[in-house]
């Protein structure tokens, strides 16, 4: 009884035949902490059928501020096993494959192929590089998230597309996270922008935040698309 009603409430907005192309749908996540188990559950609980959650770490007593998967009990164990129970836990009828690795020059092409989307959740920039450069490659749609204290920005790289090099044209590694730190609020924020992307784009309805970036500012209440000129 709760499989046959659980998309119920997604019906006025998501008609059958979409819940069902959902279902089919294949969806990597890259990183299983802030951003990313907030992305993990929103897909789940909407309807992807395939989600791949990648990441190579554990849980510490440090995520427990905003990461969504985090709790006492699980301090030590790896965010992507954890990522798989919770899903299996609320939504069994779909398939979450844990990937327990780090993406790398080395392995990204063997992690990501295959999938209809991939989702940024990475802390990273260097590593955001190679992902967003093998999606060109493998001509997969990239979302893109980043935050950072009170902000936050979200982007939808289609194959062609350069907005990685747009956005970070110096030779930083690492981003504003490191300075700026990690609310519990920025990630789910942040995160349901990029749900909503996958979303529209699977279902090739409304408009995409492609060659431009959701800008956000919770602090001042600022939040704005900017459009990525060459």
């Amino acid at each position: 009884m709760a499989t046959m009603h659980r998309y119920d409430r997604n019906k006025n907005c998501i008609s059958a035949v979409e819940q069902e192309g959902l279902a089919q749908a294949r969806v990597c996540v890259i990183g299983c902490g802030g951003l990313g188990g907030y992305n993990i559950e929103m897909l789940a609980r909407v309807g992807i059928g395939h989600i791949s959650a990648i990441d190579g770490d554990v849980f510490d007593v440090s995520n427990l501020n905003r990461q969504l998967y985090s709790d006492m009990d699980v301090i030590g164990q790896g965010k992507a096993d954890v990522a798989a129970r919770r899903v299996h836990a609320f939504n069994p009828d779909i398939t979450i494959t844990p990937i327990k690795a780090f993406v790398s020059e080395e392995n990204a092409k063997e992690l990501l192929e295959n999938h209809d989307i991939i989702v940024d959740s990475l802390d990273n920039i260097e590593t955001r590089k190679t992902v967003a450069k093998l999606c060109q490659q493998l001509n997969i749609p990239f979302v893109y998230g980043a935050i950072a204290g009170w902000y936050g920005q979200v982007s939808t790289i289609m194959p062609g597309d350069q907005t990685l090099e747009k956005l970070y044209r110096s030779k930083v590694k690492s981003g504003a996270e490191k300075k700026l730190g990690n609310p519990s609020f920025t990630p789910a924020l942040i995160a349901s922008m990029q749900v909503a992307e996958v979303v529209k784009i699977l279902t090739q309805k409304g408009d995409i935040l492609q060659n431009k970036v959701l800008f956000i500012d919770t602090l001042d209440h600022e939040y704005w698309v900017q459009p990525l000129l060459e």
